[in-house]
């Protein structure tokens, strides 16, 4: 059983590492290029998608100052 709480342990810190907000923006820009590129938004997707992401950065940066 330990084997299994150290493989979550390991999922945990692979993916949220320092900044809990990088591992959820990441998540959440992920979601929303799919949504983009479903709706057929193409150009909207390549403007939007690099915003999203330097919002996501900007966002953790208290964060990780800590």
């Amino acid at each position: 059983m330990s084997w299994i709480r150290g493989f979550a342990r390991f999922w945990y810190d692979f993916l949220v590492g320092d900044s809990m907000a990088l591992a959820i923006g990441g998540i959440v820009v992920l979601i929303l290029g799919y949504g983009l590129v479903e709706v057929g938004a193409g150009l909207e997707a390549q403007l939007i998608l690099p915003l999203a992401a330097v919002a996501t950065i900007a966002a953790s940066l208290p964060e990780l100052r800590r």
